[in-house]
């Protein structure tokens, strides 16, 4: 009777299944593509952090995932939304030093601030049995 010591339910949902996840991945790619594109100093400075920040929001979710307490959930979850704000920065200062246009900053900036609101969202339907 090995079947009667298995879960009838796995609530296990793929990392690659979750909206900010893939939101994250794909605003990282939009990113690293601009980014290729700056004057090399700028690429290997600014652009470097930029690249890593942004990278860093998707993979705190990839590795918030792997994790089976809801307080660790949270806490890498914690971790993207400090990645997010770095992004920002970053972005930030890559628009002050043109290296990226109003209009690019601007969709970044808003595509950014519908993650932040959707990763809020995620971390409060975290849920706070097994702490």
């Amino acid at each position: 009777m090995v079947s009667a010591l298995l879960p009838k339910k796995m609530n296990y949902i793929p990392v690659n299944d979750l909206a900010v996840y893939n939101h994250s991945m794909n605003i990282a790619e939009v990113i690293y593509k601009r980014v290729i594109q700056f004057p090399s100093f700028d690429r290997y400075s600014l652009g470097k952090q930029l690249i890593e920040a942004a990278h860093s929001i998707a993979a705190n979710f990839a590795e918030d995932h792997g994790r089976y307490f809801y307080k660790e959930n949270r806490n890498f979850c914690y971790y993207a939304r400090r990645s997010l704000l770095e992004t920002k920065t970053w972005l930030s200062k890559a628009r002050t030093r043109n290296l990226i246009s109003e209009d690019e900053f601007s969709e970044l900036i808003k595509d950014l601030d519908t993650l932040h609101y959707n990763l809020n969202r995620f971390i409060k339907s975290i849920g706070t049995k097994g702490e």
